[in-house]
């Protein structure tokens, strides 16, 4: 898919990963909707790219509705729409104090999981519309975000883990629904990565899991990571799968 003259969505897009890849597609010449739950945040980075600010929160179905009909109103209809929007729990099934954590697991689910499903559903309703784009009938993209862990969870990342097992779960499956329409499903399994999230990591812990990493022997960085969004739209025989982007580390049990 040739990315320049395209419209793009991309949540999660006022930080961390979601911002680098909503400027890695506009310096590629897509234009690019920037949807955060943060309207100061999404502001930001969308003043840096001529882009569109957009305040929605992937729980609220109506929200993300009203969000696609904005840029469809300004642009036409995504073509490349990137699921970057997730929350990082650490907590245990069963903590010291024997609290249930149903709730924190049902949240982490909604926002991760189901978040990723309704922006999913959503797009390709929005792109099933559209006309085709190539030869191949392509119509469209849709990059979801999973996670090392969906895989290798450690203690006290049942609820993440299976959020994002989930997302890589529905990958293949989207994926073959889809081509009726020529729209490819992709997901990204990040290691860890120089965001939001880990930058509160105490030195000490940083430096482990540094350690597990076996090269680059470091952190990822959210360009990579933008950087394998735009190979993904670039090549349409990437479809279906899940692509660990993690430096060939294996998380510990702890």
């Amino acid at each position: 898919m040739q990315i320049e003259g395209c419209v793009a969505l991309v949540t999660g897009a006022g930080s961390g990963l979601g911002a680098a890849t909503a400027r890695a597609l506009a310096q590629q010449g897509a234009r690019v909707a920037v949807l955060d739950r943060s309207l100061t945040d999404a502001t930001q980075v969308a003043s840096e790219i001529a882009g569109l600010a957009i305040a929605a929160d992937v729980t609220d179905a109506g929200a993300v509705e009203a969000g696609f009909a904005q840029v469809k109103a300004a642009w036409g209809t995504p073509r490349i729409v990137v699921s970057c929007a997730g929350i990082g729990t650490a907590q245990r099934i069963l903590p010291r104090d024997g609290a249930l954590t149903i709730d924190s697991f049902a949240r982490t689910l909604q926002v991760n999981l189901i978040g990723t499903y309704t922006v999913m559903n959503i797009a390709a309703r929005d792109m099933a519309q559209t006309d085709v784009l190539d030869g191949d009938g392509a119509r469209g993209v849709i990059v979801n975000t999973a996670s090392v862990a969906f895989e290798d969870g450690q203690i006290g990342q049942a609820a993440y883990a299976a959020s994002k097992g989930g997302v890589a779960a529905m990958t293949l499956p989207a994926a073959r629904e889809f081509a009726r329409i020529g729209v490819r499903v992709m997901t990204i399994a990040p290691g860890l990565f120089e965001t939001a999230m880990s930058a509160g990591l105490p030195d000490d812990l940083r430096a482990e899991i540094t350690r597990n990493v076996p090269f680059p022997s470091r952190m990822g960085l959210p360009e990579e990571y933008a950087r394998l969004v735009v190979q993904i739209a670039q090549n349409p025989m990437l479809n279906g799968s899940v692509i660990r982007l993690d430096g060939a580390a294996r998380m510990p049990p702890k």
